[in-house]
């Protein structure tokens, strides 16, 4: 996806946490003719976006006293929360401001989120994303948001740099959305690695068993992207193992919050957990394979 062209009138726009992710999103709108102030934790890894034409700070704070959007890229939902309301970044944007939140987090955190800085007369709307590092560089970011349409259409500066975004409600309904993306992407990798390793161990060449499947029902971007990885044992973290287990864990919490039973889910946290006490924390999440081979005693 190609980046759009410089948009007359554009948002002033912060942002809030350049880890991996962040640092490829800060660039496309830097090159989309964007501004940006921006923030992160550890000063050494924004540095960087200065030759893109950002402004570093050193205080988060500084970064939105005048922004008309701040874009949050942080780590969880307790990070959201420390940052906006423990140091003050909440009091420091101004009133009419909107925060755009695109951290998974939990979808009760960020209805609580919206309601305080409601409050405090600052928009906001959650928009966690799905597609990694490679969708953060190329513009092919899935952006599933929550929040009212009027705040959806003020965010769609911001999105149509990133990706494709999709309102799918109220506000929480994209962290909602972020855990259903999760909860398949999790689950599927697993049925991929146990099917390979099945094949393997019955005496099937493992990447002629996932080239003669792909195209058929059985085939998806997990079998296309994650198997490649699983018959390559190319496990360099793009999303790491660690990451899936927080996702699990908080759509389980999520569905014991509306009453809904989900046994594949709490099957499959449990062995992303299990796969993390043996020290595969650091994997990509595709290294579920890794665990599996092991308990068949599999290379």
């Amino acid at each position: 996806m190609s980046i759009p062209d410089t948009i007359t009138s554009s948002p002033r726009i912060a942002f809030l946490g350049t880890g991996s992710m962040g640092l490829l999103m800060v660039r496309r709108l830097c090159e989309a003719g964007h501004t940006l102030q921006v923030w992160n934790r550890t000063l050494a890894k924004a540095a960087s976006l200065s030759a893109h034409g950002a402004v570093v700070h050193n205080q988060a704070a500084a970064a939105v006293r005048d922004a008309d959007i701040v874009v949050g890229m942080l780590e969880n939902g307790a990070v959201v929360e420390e940052l906006l309301f423990e140091q003050d970044v909440a009091a420091a944007m101004k009133p009419g401001a909107l925060f755009i939140d695109m951290a998974s987090i939990k979808p009760r955190e960020a209805r609580d989120h919206a309601a305080r800085l409601g409050a405090m007369g600052i928009a906001h709307i959650d928009a966690p994303v799905s597609g990694g590092t490679g969708g953060a560089e190329h513009g092919t970011l899935v952006i599933m948001a929550g929040g009212r349409e009027s705040e959806f259409a003020r965010a769609m500066p911001v999105f149509e740099v990133f990706g494709r975004a999709t309102h799918v409600g109220s506000h929480g309904a994209g962290q909602l959305t972020k855990l259903a993306n999760q909860m398949i992407v999790g689950i599927t990798i697993g049925a991929v690695a146990e099917a390979l390793l099945f094949a393997t161990r019955g005496g099937a060449d493992m990447a002629k068993v996932r080239e003669a499947i792909t195209g058929g029902f059985a085939d998806s971007r997990i079998l296309q992207v994650h198997g490649e990885r699983m018959v390559a044992r190319d496990f360099a973290p793009r999303a790491r193992m660690a990451i899936q287990l927080k996702d699990m864990r908080n759509a389980l919490a999520t569905a014991e919050e509306i009453g809904f039973d989900a046994p594949v889910t709490t099957l499959f946290e449990q062995l992303y957990a299990e796969g993390i006490s043996h020290g595969l924390s650091d994997l990509d999440h595709s290294g579920l394979f890794v665990e599996l081979a092991s308990r068949n005693g599999m290379e």
